[in-house]
Order: C-alpha cells, then structure tokens, then sequence
C-alpha cells in the first residue's frame, strides 16, 4: 500500500495535460479581453459616426 501511495506521488504523467490546458485558459481570457476592448473602441467610433451622419 506505501508503493501504491509513493508510485502515485511520483507520477507526473498528468502534469503535462495540466500545464498545457492551464496555458490554454490564460491565453483565452488574455483573447476575451482584448477582443471585449476592442469591441467596445470600435462600437463607440460606429455611434459617433451615425450621430455625424443624423
């Protein structure tokens, strides 16, 4: 049973999977809040426009 306890602490097949999803996740929140920014500059030129354009 401590082999069973001390193989699986020494395992690090999983970590691997583990980094590359958490590096995935930053990299989409880093994505959602510039594309969040940049809709939000671009909706705002959309509406000085169409106030020009009245």
């Amino acid at each position: 049973m401590a082999k069973l306890a001390s193989d699986f602490l020494r395992d690090e097949s999983g970590t691997t999977a583990i980094e590359y999803a958490l590096i995935a996740s930053c990299i989409s929140i880093v994505i959602l809040v510039a594309v969040t920014g940049i809709g939000s500059s671009v909706n705002g030129r959309f509406v000085a426009v169409g106030n020009g354009l009245k």
